[in-house]
């Protein structure tokens, strides 16, 4: 499973290379900001996406570099900055994600819609289990 897993993502790895010139943490930073209109403050966006506030501030620094996100003060925390999708940033990230969408359909098109609701609820049963020892 570890295989197949990583071999899906340096396969999407690579054709967003190519295709856009964006690594996988960038659209990860992207996509949880996507879902968040009002944009989230960078402690929250490292916990989103469980990595350090060093990582996550790099990857919005490049990202604030392209134009496609920016950091606003947040209102009564003078050290916290909430970052957003530009208007530019929220374009590209949903043509990315509709794109994005389609090669994950293609990669586990072989498993087909049956196997893949399988594979879905039985890793759910095992994430569940885990779970449970929080």
């Amino acid at each position: 499973m570890l295989k197949v897993t990583r071999m899906i993502e340096a396969e999407l790895r690579e054709r967003m290379r190519r295709t856009w010139d964006i690594t996988l943490p960038r659209f990860d930073v992207m996509a949880a900001l996507r879902r968040e209109e009002a944009g989230m403050k960078m402690s929250d966006l490292s916990g989103v996406l469980r990595v350090s506030n060093g990582n996550v501030t790099g990857i919005v620094d490049r990202l604030e570099g392209d134009g496609l996100v920016e950091r606003r003060s947040v209102e009564g925390d003078r050290r916290a900055m909430r970052v957003l999708l530009t208007g530019n940033g929220r374009r590209m990230f949903d043509e990315m994600a509709a794109v994005h969408e389609q090669w994950v359909d293609e990669l586990l098109s072989p498993i087909g819609a049956q196997g893949l609701s399988t594979v879905h609820t039985r890793l759910g049963r095992i994430t569940d289990k885990l779970e449970e020892k929080d």
